[in-house]
This record gives C-alpha cells, structure tokens and sequence, in this order.
C-alpha cells in the first residue's frame, strides 16, 4: 500500500505544487534530492497506536519521504515520542536516520504536500480512499488513535465508517483530550503540533506528552 500512496498523481494541484517545491527547493536545502512525491505512513503495519496529521509540510516530508521529519512540528512530536518511550531517538531529520517507533504508525488523511498547509476539500476527499485502507489492515491489531488538530479530526470519521467503525451521531467535537471509545479502539484528540500552536504555548511538550502516554497506555503499550 504504501508504494502505492507514493505512486499517486490523482490530484493535478498538488502534483504541481510538490514537484515545484522539489525543483526550486528552500536555500537551507538546496543540496538535498527532494522526495516531491506522496508520503506514506511511517512506522509498522501492526502498530495498535496511530497518530493522524493533516499534510506532509513542503519541506519538511515532502523532502525527507517521511511523516513529520525534517521540519519544526515534527520536532516537538518526535522528542514527545521518544520521552514517552514510543520512538528510539529524539529526532528525525531523514528517512534513513536510524529512527524507529515501537508500536506506532503516524500517518494523514491528505498524503501530498499543500500549498500554504490547505488541501482543498476535494483533495482531502480524492486522498480518504488511502486512509480507509490504512485504517482496514491496521484494525485487527489497533487499540488506539491521536488525532492532531481539527482538519484530522474532522477528516477520520468518514474514514472510520468506511473502514467499518460505528460511528456515534452525532460525531464528536474536536477538543484537545478528547477521549472516544469505538469498537475496540479509543480516539484521542490532541492541539496539532504546528509551530503556531507550540510557540504561542497553546500545545505545550507536557499537553502532548499527556495524550501520548494516555493513549499508550489505552494501546496496551504501557
């Protein structure tokens, strides 16, 4: 699956958009040989704890392949992994940087880098078809999911019910610590780990590292 997340060209804006990042680059990166294509989930097939994003950043994984490496939001949720016990290293900065996550998958409802962080509603819907496979191979072994920030929130249902979880109607208000219990799975919401949030104090390292260890646990990962 996720060699066919990385060979998708559905979507003709965010093609564009990511191949152009790729090409121009950011000066800070301008020796570096950009992915420019979708990004798969990171971490393992059987993992019974999934974290949802929103979008690969243009040079964060867009450049690395991976789910939040090589940019400021990825940061602050890979040093909440690794303090917590659920990533080997407090840093991403490449795909081949040695990283690995015990019994977790980070992975997004949108797999293609947006311009200005916004896919459009169309795009987020083109992109579910991935999320409910997703959702469908990890369900036999999944305990728990954090879903960061509102557009995630709002994005996982729809992807939930086609994977084949009740839903409760109406569906659930976002709210950081929010807590669901579904079908054998809980779902946590959490504030994103944007660099708005994080630098106006709105999502603090403790906060996360609250949700991640509660969810952890509700994972069978404590």
């Amino acid at each position: 699956m996720d060699a066919r997340v990385a060979g998708c060209r559905v979507c003709p804006r965010l093609v564009e958009w990511r191949e152009e990042v790729a090409r121009v680059k950011r000066a800070a990166f301008a020796g570096w040989e950009y992915w420019g294509r979708p990004v798969p989930g990171f971490g393992a097939g059987d993992a019974p704890l999934v974290i949802v994003g929103l979008a690969p950043a243009a040079h964060g994984g867009n450049r690395t392949g991976r789910m939040f490496t090589g940019d400021r939001s990825g940061d602050v949720l890979y040093q909440a992994l690794y303090d917590v016990g659920l990533a080997s290293q407090a840093e991403a900065v490449s795909a081949d940087d040695g990283l690995e996550l015990y019994g977790v998958r980070i992975t997004a409802p949108v797999h293609c880098a947006p311009p200005d962080n916004k896919p459009t509603p169309a795009e987020r819907d083109a992109c579910r078809h991935w999320l409910v496979e997703e959702l469908t191979l990890l369900r036999p072994g999944l305990r728990a999911m954090v879903v960061l920030g509102a557009y995630g929130w709002q994005a996982v249902w729809p992807a939930l019910a086609a994977a084949g979880w009740e839903i409760p109607r109406p569906r659930p208000a976002f709210g950081h610590g929010v807590r669901v219990e579904l079908d054998g799975v809980q779902v946590f919401g959490c504030f994103h780990v944007s660099q708005r949030n994080t630098f106006t104090g709105k999502l603090t390292p403790e906060m996360l590292r609250e949700v991640l260890e509660t969810a952890a646990r509700a994972a069978g990962l404590k």
